[in-house]
C-alpha cells in the first residue's frame, strides 16, 4: 500500500503521475467529494480513460457520491479491499466541465449547481458549522431554500435570477416560459449520480448519463411547487410555469456568477459539459 498524504492540492498531480507508473490495482480517496473531485481532476492527465478501481472512504463534510454508492460511513480500508477482492464495483461517469476558450481547463465531479444552488451551499456551510451533515444539511437545506424563497421579499438574495446561457451541443438553446428576463433563470443542477440524500429526486424520470434540472424564474407559484420538484413529483403544470429535467450527453452552460461543483465555487464564464470517463467504484 502507498500512502501519500498531500499538503497542497498542487501536489495531487505528481502523486497521480507516481500511481500511474507504479500500476497500482486500486486508489483509494480518504475524504469528501471535495477531495473526489480534485482527486479526479488532477489523475485526468496521467489516467486519461483508463482509471484503476476506486475507492471511496466516505470522511468529509459532504459525501453524495458514497451515499450514490451506497457506501456506509464507517466503510474501512480494511472492508473495501475485502469487496474489492469480491469483485464488487458500480460504474459511474463524472461531469467534465470544460472552458469553452480552453480546452486544458477543466474539471470533474460529480453534482454541479448555480443560481439559487449557490446560496444553498452557502446555507449547508453554515449547517456544518453546527454539527449537521449529510442527510441532516441537504434536508435542512432544502427545506430553508423553499421557505426563503416562498416567503422572502422580491429583493432577497433567495429570489434572485441568475445570467444563464443553457444550450446542446447543436447550439439550440433551452425554452424559457418567462417569469425573469429571458437570458437569466432562477436555478440549475446537474448530475450523473442515480440517488440523492434525504430521498431528493429532482430530475424526476429523466433519462441520460447527464441529467439536468432548470427553473427558469421565482415566481411564487412555481416556487410552491419545489417539494414536488425536489422529490419527482412535478408533472406537466410545472413544467409549464418553468421547470424543465431532461438527460443529455453535453450541454453548452453560460453563467453569469459563480457556480458550484461538488462544494467548490467556480467562476463565471462559458463552458462546456459533457461525461467522463467509466470509473469503477468499489462498493
Amino acid at each position: 500500500i502507498l500512502t501519500r498524504i498531500p499538503e497542497r492540492r498542487g501536489e495531487l498531480v505528481d502523486i497521480l503521475a507516481e500511481f500511474a507508473r507504479e500500476q497500482v490495482d486500486y486508489i483509494a480517496i480518504d475524504g469528501g467529494d471535495g477531495t473526489v473531485r480534485d482527486v479526479l481532476t488532477c489523475g485526468a492527465g496521467p489516467f486519461g480513460d483508463r482509471w484503476p478501481a476506486v475507492i471511496v472512504l466516505p470522511h468529509g463534510k459532504t459525501n453524495a457520491l458514497a451515499h450514490d454508492l451506497g457506501i456506509p460511513v464507517a466503510w474501512t480500508l480494511t472492508d473495501a479491499l475485502a469487496a474489492a477482492r469480491s469483485g464488487n464495483v458500480a460504474v459511474r461517469r463524472p461531469i467534465v466541465v470544460t472552458q469553452r476558450d480552453d480546452e486544458r481547463a477543466r474539471v470533474h465531479g460529480f453534482v454541479l449547481g448555480g443560481g439559487a444552488f449557490t446560496q444553498a451551499i452557502g446555507l449547508g456551510q453554515n449547517a456544518h458549522d453546527v454539527g449537521a451533515f449529510d442527510a441532516a444539511v441537504v434536508g435542512l437545506t432544502a427545506a430553508w431554500s423553499v421557505l426563503q424563497a416562498l416567503f422572502g421579499r422580491a429583493g432577497n438574495p433567495w429570489r434572485r435570477t441568475t445570467t444563464m446561457r443553457i444550450a446542446d451541443a447543436e447550439g439550440t438553446e433551452l425554452d424559457h416560459v418567462g417569469g425573469a428576463p429571458i437570458d437569466e433563470r432562477w436555478l440549475i443542477f446537474a448530475s450523473t449520480l442515480q440517488a440523492f440524500p434525504a430521498g431528493l429526486r429532482p430530475f424526476g424520470v429523466a433519462r441520460g448519463r447527464l441529467r439536468v434540472a432548470v427553473v427558469d424564474n421565482a415566481r411564487r407559484t412555481l416556487l410552491a411547487r419545489l417539494p414536488l420538484i425536489f422529490f419527482g413529483r412535478a408533472g406537466a403544470s410545472t413544467e409549464r410555469m418553468g421547470y424543465h429535467n431532461f438527460g443529455a450527453d453535453s450541454l453548452d452552460f453560460d453563467i453569469g456568477d459563480r457556480f458550484i461543483l461538488d462544494g467548490e465555487a467556480f467562476p463565471a464564464g462559458n463552458y462546456r459539459l459533457k461525461t467522463g470517463p467509466k470509473l469503477n467504484f468499489v462498493v
